[in-house]
């Protein structure tokens, strides 16, 4: 399995983790409170956490592609849900 994970700073993270986890819960199992997340994608599991200095999200998937596709999935509804901070992209790390 592969993992990667990225850091958004931010002062609005655990609202940004429960707008994304209700949006997600439209299609695939979600769990979630203020400051914990935990999403079934389709490419594997993806954990997410909130503090007051932003939000931290980790996918995992079996390989590359799985990965790819979980980290745009992630950008592309952040971009509209952060678009008031301008928000351009998260930077992701692979773990080992």
């Amino acid at each position: 399995m592969l993992k990667s994970t990225a850091y958004y700073p931010t002062q609005h993270g655990s609202k940004y983790l429960q707008q994304l986890c209700k949006h997600f819960a439209h299609k695939v199992t979600v769990t979630n409170d203020d400051k914990h997340g935990a999403v079934a994608l389709e490419a594997g599991p993806a954990e997410l956490s909130a503090d007051e200095n932003g939000l931290t999200i980790t996918v995992t998937a079996e390989d590359a592609k799985g990965i790819i596709g979980a980290r745009f999935v992630f950008d592309i509804h952040l971009v509209t849900f952060a678009h008031r901070e301008d928000f351009i992209g998260l930077s992701w790390a692979m773990l080992p």
